[in-house]
């Protein structure tokens, strides 16, 4: 089983260190599991223009590839404005809707205010269901006064929930997957 955390974002590292710490605890307690992480500010990736994604630039055909052939996501934005990234939103424009189809999402975000955790229920897990994903029950918010001077997440609470999420992904996938858990 492949586990891709995805950092969907080309600015900062906040969202990208929550999404590291969910793929450490999850490979801390499954190393059986497979884990990656796709962080988009290290792709070029083109905008979605509805083309044959064969056309697109290498770098947005392998991210494309890397997402598609991933068995669970856990899915990561900073939100900005009261939204999700146009990066992220691009990700999910370019990827074939089948390819989420049956698979387990955990969403992860950001932010500088603490009302923007509601983009996780507004926005992400309604594009979730669109795609007919299944989607963890819990989520991690982490606010900019969770991280240290370091840019390390130091909050015990959001702690609490990166542990708790990365069980409910790992539980869920195994349970549709018909593996032991």
């Amino acid at each position: 089983m492949k586990l891709l955390g995805i950092s969907g974002t080309i600015t900062g590292s906040k969202t990208a260190i929550v999404i590291q710490n969910l793929l450490e605890e999850v490979k801390r307690n499954n190393p059986e599991i497979e884990v990656e992480l796709l962080d988009m500010k290290n792709y070029d990736v083109q905008f979605c223009d509805g083309r044959n994604p064969s056309t697109y630039n290498e770098d947005t055909r392998k991210v494309i590839d890397i997402v598609s052939s991933a068995d669970f996501y856990i899915i990561g934005t900073p939100i900005f404005q009261g939204s999700i990234t146009g990066v992220l939103k691009n990700l999910f424009d370019l990827i074939p809707p089948i390819s989420f189809r049956n698979k387990v999402m955990g969403f992860a975000a950001t932010g500088g205010t603490y009302q923007h955790y509601l983009v996780i229920e507004n926005q992400l897990k309604p594009i979730a269901g669109y795609f007919r994903a299944f989607v963890a029950p819990s989520y991690v918010y982490a606010h900019n006064s969770h991280f240290n001077d370091h840019k390390e997440l130091v909050d015990e609470e959001v702690i609490t929930r990166v542990n708790n999420l990365a069980k409910e992904v790992v539980y869920m996938q195994k349970s549709l997957k018909g593996v032991e858990v």
